[in-house]
């Protein structure tokens, strides 16, 4: 593996995924769709799969872009993948693109409340650049971005998590996506001939912005269609039909050589851990040096105004103050 042969650095797209948990009309759709679930539906949604914090807003979305615009300046166009709603305080810009669901999944697939389902089509937006970063919008670039860091010839840099070790092989109904995404990845590449001698690490890739190649997302739904089929099923995250995203691409790049381990330096912040504030705290004494982080919103069902959620919101606040130029 070499460093980009090319004189000129790619450019490089950034993609979101986003929602607001309080509009009233998307939360009509949510529960329409919950109360059409069967009882089999319902067994088998996977663990936190339609608690509100997975959908709320706390306003990750607004920092996320600040720290972009700090951090990533020359970053190309911002795609926010998103279900017919726009937030209120986002400006219109050239450099800048709302993309409705409708426009990019077949309407028999709609809706879906599973982020890893909407993933997987994230190559197909029209436009989007060979190179480009994938981000959750509670994931924030905490360190200036090199293209050099992240991407390398026909390759992407990816980084473990700081999660313990993953114990067994079979999928569970207890187990987080995360963990059963990395089980289903064993079990599709173990059983490929053509990755004879393939060696599993049994442990989860880090909730970080992730480096994508178009083109290898490509190539990956034509050597494994059923994959990409069996997510695409689902309307909320079933605990059988994990993400694939966030760890089959990177586990398969890796057994290809087309990508490489790399110790980014990050954090992982819990807004419903006890020690949160300790948590945050961290973050603001480490902020600058950490290339990226996460606040991951874990109060669940807590009301929109819990002092927890508003706690990480002063922080970032604290942290990124100035307006990036896609604000109103």
């Amino acid at each position: 593996m070499t460093a980009l042969s090319n004189q000129t650095t790619p450019v490089v797209d950034i993609v979101y995924l986003w929602v607001d948990g309080q509009d009233v009309d998307w939360q009509a759709k949510l529960s329409a769709a919950q109360e059409a679930l069967s009882a089999a539906d319902t067994r088998g949604l996977a663990p936190f799969s339609t608690v509100a914090g997975r959908f709320r807003d706390n306003e990750e979305l607004r920092y996320s872009l600040r720290a972009l615009t700090r951090f990533f300046p020359q970053h190309g166009h911002i795609y926010i993948v998103t279900d017919n709603q726009t937030p209120s305080w986002l400006k219109p810009s050239a450099g800048l693109t709302i993309i409705d669901h409708r426009d990019l999944m077949p309407a028999a697939r709609l809706p879906t409340f599973d982020s890893g389902n909407i993933e997987s089509y994230l190559h197909c937006i029209p436009h989007l650049r060979e190179h480009f970063f994938y981000l959750n919008d509670d994931v924030f670039f905490g360190a200036p971005v090199h293209f050099e860091d992240w991407f390398f010839d026909d390759g992407i840099y990816v980084t473990w998590s700081d999660d313990a070790a993953i114990d067994g092989d079979a999928m569970r109904a207890d187990s987080t996506a995360l963990v059963n995404a990395s089980r289903l990845s064993k079990d599709w590449l173990t059983g490929k001939a053509v990755l004879h001698g393939y060696v599993h690490t049994p442990r989860t890739f880090a909730h970080s912005p992730r480096p994508m190649l178009k083109s290898m997302m490509q190539g990956l739904e034509k050597t494994a269609p059923e994959l990409f089929n069996s997510v695409r099923s689902t309307v909320f995250r079933a605990w059988d039909t994990p993400t694939i995203v966030s760890d089959f691409v990177p586990r398969w790049a890796l057994s290809q050589g087309k990508a490489q381990v790399r110790a980014h330096s990050h954090l992982h912040v819990s807004t419903g851990d006890k020690d949160a504030t300790a948590q945050l705290q961290t973050l603001a004494n480490r902020f600058g040096e950490l290339a990226f982080f996460c606040i991951n919103d874990t109060t669940d069902d807590a009301l929109a105004q819990d002092a927890r959620l508003l706690q990480a919101r002063i922080v970032l606040e604290a942290l990124l103050p100035t307006a990036s130029p896609f604000e109103h």
